[in-house]
């Protein structure tokens, strides 16, 4: 963050909502979607992150809010965009990874074809938590070949450690709680 965008990423901070008890009771679920829905701020997200891409060929979008912020940010960055998918919506799975959540289990899943061996990609989510969604996205990516240059969100919760999942690969947050 520079003096330039300080001002803008506090007006950023200030749109997400803050809702608790969802998705079920003592977790603080941190809504993001004023953040899309004002075209300053969710500029600034997309010009921000895209600066973090570096020169990563593709840029990986987590389900679901990962897509939003992913597309705008691979076209900011010039790069192509690939979803990473729940289980069970792809027609042709290229991978796939079950990882644990703070509240249950997931399955993440990749489409064939999407992501060439040797490929660097820059992953993109809107928040990392526990860095269960970012590990196993990360971890997906490189079962099929790609290098991961860095992971991107637009909030961090830094009490969660999720950071920590993800070992050597650069991680970027643009806010943190």
């Amino acid at each position: 963050m520079t003096e330039e965008t300080e001002p803008s990423l506090v007006r950023v901070a200030g749109l997400v909502r803050d809702v608790p008890d969802y998705p079920q009771p003592g977790v603080l679920f941190r809504d993001i979607t004023p953040v899309l829905a004002d075209p300053e701020a969710f500029t600034t997200v997309s010009t921000e992150l895209a600066a973090m891409a570096g020169e990563a060929d593709l840029v990986v979008g987590v389900e679901a809010r990962g897509f939003l912020i992913g597309a705008a940010v691979a076209l900011v960055a010039g790069a192509g965009i690939v979803p990473v998918r729940k289980a069970g919506k792809l027609p042709r799975v290229a991978a796939s990874r079950t990882y644990e959540l703070e509240y249950g289990t997931a399955t993440l899943e990749l489409a064939a074809d999407t992501v060439p061996a040797g490929s660097r990609v820059f992953v993109i989510d809107d928040v990392l938590a526990t860095g269960g969604t970012a590990a196993a996205a990360c971890a997906l990516l490189s079962d099929v070949g790609a290098q991961v240059v860095g992971f991107g969100s637009l909030l961090e919760l830094t009490a969660l450690g999720g950071r920590d999942r993800l070992g050597d690969i650069p991680v970027h947050a643009l806010l943190t709680y």
